[in-house]
């Protein structure tokens, strides 16, 4: 049976309601792609790479409402429609539309300024399709944070690019649920229990790997000095 992965803002909203804590605003987004960011940082640290957060842009023309992204994309974490320049640029947020929201739009081909962006995680590839349609009025641009696959561990089951490997989503959340809890007082009793199932989690996961792994790296500077 195949494993379907939530895709981010779900898991984003997982680790508000683990740290007792609700994601209301656009402010509570901004904060979670930071600590996810951190998250993935200290990650690294451990010497586990998995994948990045990186800011990118795509232009947007007027008629065409499906795009797709650069192909070690996983997800998206914040999407905006950018009009204007320089000092005139305005960025607009879009809401995220589920599948069946999409699906149950009568008028799929209505034209105007973009306001939903519906994120397809594809086997092979991640798309996204604009609603309405975007319209030949004005020039726009797709602004994005996407989460990245890099040093080529981004593949879920199957060498599916579109996914966190399922093993690692509960120490993701499990990880984003304690970062959070950090930052607000009304949830710092949590604090404890959190990071103690981060910790879990995470030696659950890396220790998959480690079992599996048929080499051993050792860093160049042993080596060289015989240790």
């Amino acid at each position: 049976m195949a494993v379907v992965t939530p895709d981010l803002p779900e898991l984003f909203e997982e680790a508000y309601e683990r740290a007792g804590l609700e994601m209301r605003s656009g402010y509570d987004l901004k904060t979670a792609r930071r600590s996810l960011n951190l998250l993935t940082l200290e990650w690294q640290n451990r010497g586990l790479n998995l994948f990045t957060i990186e800011a990118g842009t795509l232009p947007i023309t007027a008629g065409t409402e499906t795009y797709t992204l650069p192909a070690d994309t996983i997800d998206l974490i914040e999407h905006q429609v950018r009009t204007g320049t320089g000092t005139n640029q305005i960025d607009t947020a879009l809401s995220r539309a589920s599948v069946s929201t999409y699906a149950q739009q009568t008028n799929k081909k209505t034209q105007g300024r973009p306001t939903q962006i519906y994120v397809q995680r594809l086997p092979t590839e991640t798309k996204v399709t604009l609603w309405p349609v975007p319209d030949a009025t004005t020039s726009y641009t797709l602004a994005y944070y996407r989460l990245k696959g890099i040093d080529g561990l981004s593949a879920g089951i199957g060498g599916d690019v579109s996914s966190v490997p399922p093993r690692f989503v509960p120490c993701l959340v499990a990880g984003m649920a304690y970062y959070l809890a950090m930052k607000r007082t009304e949830a710092s009793n949590r604090v404890p229990l959190l990071k103690q199932e981060y910790e879990f989690q995470f030696q659950l996961a890396a220790g998959e790997d480690e079992e599996t792994a048929s080499i051993q790296f050792v860093p160049f500077d042993t080596f060289m000095s015989g240790g």
